[in-house]
């Protein structure tokens, strides 16, 4: 049993599912890495942070949950425990996201403070974030909080481009975060508005020039952005090219914003995955002899060694 403290438990990880597109599988690979962890005997809470298109409870095979984020942020709610449900899986419950667009894209700054600090008081081994799509602030501050950032991508360009542009976001949001950063901040803004094709001013060419002429705040910065390092699963595989893609983004990751990205895998295509939808059941437990059972036991144990 693990040590608990005031604030919940004293070893407990923070994971974050985002990524830059919708439709990629986000719900999916957080509904199902939560199954892996809680069978593992791990304590485990998903939160559906999605704003206004919650759906981790279907992947779950739940009904819509009587009481969402939308109660806690409207005030329906105090008790911020009072929203965990359980789900058909030991180990593993659930708070689902916010059902009607308003209440979590209008979300204050002082609300989304208190709320990632309510998220984070929570009493669990493991606390998995599943993120909306697109690069609204409010999801890119929930991604920038966790422990550790896991991005889902497809193998189409339109999904890779928006992984760029959702990794291009946290990166500058982190930066703008830094103490002392103002002195930069023009030439931050110079780089942010490249075009990652142009050879203008790349982030880590960025990094080079502040380092040079501000030693110290290059110090601060490169010190912040080490633990930077967002983990990348290929969804919906169905050839080596494919998987090559995760290999490929992984090395522009590196030349282009000089971060490490750990690649843990890839999801093979399965007709399973739209099948366990439509039944309303969890996808491990409705096909355990599906390819994604040991996808899903690679990935996992890949996050958690890492």
């Amino acid at each position: 049993m693990m040590e608990k403290t005031h604030s919940g438990y004293s070893n407990k990880k923070i994971w974050a599912v985002g990524g830059g597109k919708g439709g990629v599988g986000k719900s999916l690979v957080s509904a199902n890495v939560s199954i892996c962890l809680a069978l593992m005997g791990h304590k485990v809470i998903t939160i559906d942070l999605d704003l206004g298109g919650a759906n981790l409870h279907t992947c779950l095979g739940l009904p819509i949950p009587k009481t969402t984020l939308s109660d806690y942020i409207s005030g329906k709610v105090t008790n911020f425990e009072d929203l965990l449900v359980a789900t058909p899986i030991t180990n593993l419950k659930i708070i689902s996201g916010a059902q009607d667009e308003l209440g979590m894209a209008n979300l204050k700054n002082l609300h989304k403070h208190q709320l990632i600090q309510k998220l984070h008081e929570l009493e669990a081994d493991y606390i998995l974030f599943d993120l909306g799509a697109g690069t609204a602030f409010n999801t890119i501050d929930f991604f920038i909080t966790a422990d550790k950032g896991i991005l889902v991508v497809l193998p189409e360009p339109t999904s890779i481009e928006n992984t760029y542009r959702f990794i291009k976001t946290v990166f500058y949001r982190r930066l703008k975060m830094i103490e002392g950063i103002e002195v930069v901040e023009p030439l931050i803004d110079e780089a942010l508005n490249a075009k990652i094709t142009t050879g203008q001013l790349s982030p880590s060419d960025l990094i080079r020039k502040i380092s040079q002429d501000h030693p110290e705040l290059g110090a601060k910065i490169r010190h912040e952005l080490a633990s930077f390092k967002p983990n990348l699963i290929m969804n919906q595989v169905r050839s080596q090219a494919d998987i090559d893609i995760g290999y490929s983004i992984q090395s522009i990751c590196r030349k282009y914003f000089g971060i490490e990205m750990p690649f843990p895998g890839y999801l093979d295509y399965d007709q399973s995955v739209w099948q366990s939808v439509r039944k309303r059941k969890p996808l491990l437990v409705e096909f355990p002899n599906s390819k994604l059972v040991t996808n899903f036991d690679r990935i996992v144990h890949r996050l958690i060694e890492s």
